[in-house]
């Protein structure tokens, strides 16, 4: 069934090749100095997108040969915007779509576009990455952090203004039944009216596992509506997640990897035994939002060029206006009379001219409603018994544990805007929040398992100074304090700032970000209960500080990032592995205990990162190499270094295929990487009894990719070096790399 699948994706591509190479690139000709001209050499005028609007006799009946009155063909106009929101106060960010031709086939990796991030082995597994500076803090629904592969927070979701109802469907597969991965996706966008638009994205991701018992499945329904007027402004989303995942725990004996020559028989990954075979954890979550303002403000006319100032028709045009009665007068009238009738009809036309205006916002009333529900289930049967070191309770061959959460937030704000006139040089707004979280645990009572219900209250304050308008100076600095409740004393200052000035006929930008924060660690790492891992913690705040600049020089394709952060009272899960013994004696292996730790002291990251990519003709280089330093490693492991390089080539065949053709890399130092505990899904720092360092292993790719008009397609060929010295082809303790797999992927955009 795979193969008659890329089979026909691949037909389809030659048809749609064929098809193009017989007709022009574009629905229109031109003329020796290249203006657009329809079939009968008349001029053409063009949208922003290069689409005809009429021919050169004021109608577009017919464009370069093609009746578009005919029901058959129509002529749709094609254009789009997107952008984001900031979750907090609604405030709208340009964004880029996910259209671009090159480097397609490394969408869909969970390693990440440049090969980042550890993970398990399998498609959609949950994952951390290796550069500290892109890591975030726990947020209060912890299970979900690792799968930022797949959930989409509402700040990094895409809306879409179209011209047209838009649908992008893609699809990306590799492997057979028994180990493949699967990913389908579907965009739908339209437009109500120029201001208003609806949309919806599902993504269904299903990764059967090169391992066993280690297969994902992800499910993800996102609604949004927005409202953009002048007045009143909405933005409104909602989205629900399903995850399932089975654990293995990981592989019995890395020997199966790193010397399988020690055993009689070759193995292949299925048939390697692994630690854990009949656990799973499932995650549900859903998340409704919702941010509007009201703004108060002021209209005023838009000073035109000359150029699209209204013109003066000619008197003979003027007079076509009149009844004919009123011409024959004026013709038999003196000059005196005719000099007043055509003042007259002037001061008419003048007179009915509408000036454009713009609205000017002044100040803005906003709120921001958040409400997430989700729960978290760990399934463990016939567990063996030596795997864990505690059991809480219950039967370790009969496991399920679950535990709720729920949290609504509200935020109000007054916003005074910047530009509204020229002392208004950035904008300035107060507001305020209140959080209600409520959680459910396993608890113990008399022995009984029961529900223990927690409930927290967060009341805090904060103000905002920023200036994003203008093309030199932007900054953006954001304050907030807990004054009432759960994380009372609990701050968080953050700033950024952009400096761009001109150096050499190019834009150079200096950016800064600096934050610093005191933040109460997530509620699940003060508390958690299971049948495995259980504790209440007493943690204190975390103070973390950083300070972070980026040079980007667009000419020579430079972006330096240099940046270091201190924190202090680190908070951290951690792997303890408890020996057990044989009867005899003898040591039998290690069980694990699950933990939460603080190191009361400072720890100290630094960090720089070189993007740099070159281009000569066809060939392209990228490059990404990224330092990294921990004062501690026994708590907080980094490896020196991370980098990753992508050379290809670029050429177009019969002028309408696109097509890139390349390899590239991906690399880290040997390090101390974390380990995963499956009953939390968490990655935790590895006992210092067992641990074991990965890295100095590279994973090598190479893929083509096509793009013709509004479809794309690729071919990967992923872990190309796969057993050529597999002693480190690890990115988590005991999670071996997927052996060498070919991934196909397809994305079609759709205009109707």
């Amino acid at each position: 069934m795979r193969q008659r699948l890329i089979l026909t994706l691949c037909l389809c591509l030659c048809t749609m090749l064929s098809a193009m190479a017989q007709f022009p690139t574009t629905p229109y000709g031109t003329d020796a100095y290249g203006n657009p001209v329809d079939a009968n050499g008349n001029p053409l005028q063009l949208d922003a997108n290069g689409n005809p609007i009429y021919d050169g006799n004021g109608n577009d009946s017919y464009i370069w040969g093609r009746d578009t009155t005919s029901s058959e063909e129509k002529i749709i106009p094609i254009g789009s915007y997107a952008w984001t929101i900031n979750s907090r106060f609604g405030d709208v960010t340009p964004a880029v779509m996910d259209t671009l031709p090159d480097n397609f086939q490394n969408f869909n990796l969970t390693a990440g576009p440049t090969g980042q991030y550890n993970f398990l082995g399998n498609l959609g597994s949950p994952r951390l990455s290796r550069l500290f500076m892109d890591r975030k803090p726990y947020s209060n629904f912890i299970f979900a952090d690792p799968f930022d592969y797949f959930y989409t927070p509402v700040d990094q979701f895409q809306f879409t203004n179209t011209l047209s109802p838009i649908t992008n469907l893609s699809y990306h597969s590799c492997g057979t039944k028994q180990d493949g991965e699967d990913r389908l996706r579907a965009y739908f966008a339209s437009n109500i009216n120029k201001i208003a638009g609806i949309g919806f994205k599902l993504d269904y991701l299903y990764g059967r596992g090169y391992y066993n018992n280690q297969a994902t499945s992800l499910f993800n329904g996102s609604l949004y509506g927005y409202y953009r007027g002048d007045r009143y402004d909405m933005h409104a989303w909602i989205s629900v997640n399903h995850m399932r995942l089975g654990e293995n725990g990981g592989i019995e004996d890395d020997n199966y990897i790193t010397h399988p020559e020690d055993f009689a028989r070759s193995f292949g990954s299925r048939d390697i035994p692994t630690n854990l075979s009949q656990n799973w954890n499932r995650n549900e979550d859903q998340t409704y939002y919702l941010t509007h303002r009201y703004n108060l403000g002021f209209y005023k006319d838009i000073e035109l060029p000359d150029s699209l100032k209204p013109v003066m028709p000619a008197d003979s045009v003027l007079l076509q206006s009149l009844r004919d009665s009123l011409r024959t007068v004026y013709a038999q009238s003196d000059t005196a009379y005719q000099h007043k009738v055509m003042d007259s009809l002037r001061n008419d036309f003048m007179a009915h001219q509408e000036t454009p205006q713009e609205f000017v916002p002044v100040s803005s009333f906003i709120h921001t409603l958040s409400i997430r529900n989700a729960k978290h289930t760990a399934y463990s049967y016939n567990t063996p018994d030596n795997y864990y070191a505690d059991l809480f309770y219950g039967d370790p061959d009969n496991m399920s544990d679950r535990t709720r959460a729920y949290a609504i937030k509200n935020t109000f704000g007054i916003a005074l805007l910047e530009g509204f006139n020229k002392w208004a040089k950035a904008g300035l707004t107060l507001f305020a929040s209140h959080e209600y979280r409520h959680f459910m645990l396993p608890d113990l009572l008399g022995g009984t398992k029961i529900g223990r219900t927690y409930v927290e209250n967060s009341l805090s304050v904060g103000g905002r100074l920023n200036k994003a308008q203008g093309k030199t100076l932007h900054y953006d600095v954001t304050g907030e304090v807990a004054l009432l409740g759960e994380d009372v004393g609990q701050f968080d200052v953050d700033g950024r700032a952009d400096l761009n000035f001109p150096l050499f006929k190019d834009t150079v930008q200096l950016a800064a970000r600096a934050f610093i924060k005191n933040l109460n660690p997530s509620f699940y790492m003060r508390h958690y209960h299971s049948q495995f891992a259980w504790w209440d913690n007493d943690l204190s705040k975390e103070l973390r500080t950083r300070v972070e600049g980026t040079l980007s020089i667009g000419r020579t394709r430079t972006a330096l990032t240099v940046g270091v952060e201190n924190i202090k009272n680190y908070a951290y899960f951690a792997t303890d592995k408890i020996p057990y013994y044989s009867e005899s004696g003898s040591l039998s292996g290690y069980s694990n205990r699950i933990s939460v730790k603080q190191y009361g002291g400072n720890v100290q990251v630094f960090s720089a990162k070189l993007n740099q990519n070159f281009k000569w003709g066809i060939l392209n280089w990228e490059n990404e190499v990224a330092y990294q330093k921990s004062s501690n490693q026994d708590i907080l492991p980094l490896p020196d270094l991370t980098a990753y390089s992508n050379l290809y080539i670029v050429f177009r065949f019969a002028k309408v295929l696109r097509i890139q053709l390349g390899g590239d890399v991906r690399f880290f130092t040997e390090y101390y990487a974390p380990d995963y505990a499956p009953i939390i899904q968490q990655f935790t720092v590895q006992s210092p009894e067992t641990r074991i360092k990965l890295g100095n292993y590279p994973i090598c790719n190479a893929y083509i990719n096509f793009h013709l008009k509004h479809c794309r397609f690729y071919v990967n060929v992923n872990h190309v070096n796969n057993g050529t010295g597999n002693k480190n082809a690890f990115l988590v303790p005991h999670y071996p790399i997927n052996p060498m797999n070919i991934h196909f992927g397809l994305s079609w955009n759709f205009f109707n």
